[in-house]
């Protein structure tokens, strides 16, 4: 598991995950327009934390556990985020 994984399994602790499942797709996009060098990340989060809330605002909870991270640690996020009656 890569360090860049780890940070963000803690960062997103505070969401208590019943599933939590990162990628690191970093070297899918090396060198390419407009990266400042920081890793892509793909991540499904299963939370009762988003239960009532629109996918905007759970994206907002999650970016909002990581803003400081990006973009110079984290270039790039991608979310898959639902509740466990979701799955």
């Amino acid at each position: 598991m890569s360090a860049l994984v780890q940070l963000l399994e803690s960062r997103l602790a505070p969401l208590a995950p019943t599933l939590l499942e990162i990628s690191d797709d970093s070297s899918q996009h090396a060198g390419h327009a407009g990266n400042t060098g920081g890793g892509h990340l793909s991540a499904k989060i299963v939370s009762n934390c988003f239960f009532g809330l629109s996918t905007v605002a759970r994206h907002r909870a999650v970016y909002s556990l990581v803003a400081d991270l990006m973009p110079h640690t984290i270039h790039a996020l991608s979310l898959t985020v639902k509740t466990p009656e979701e799955l």
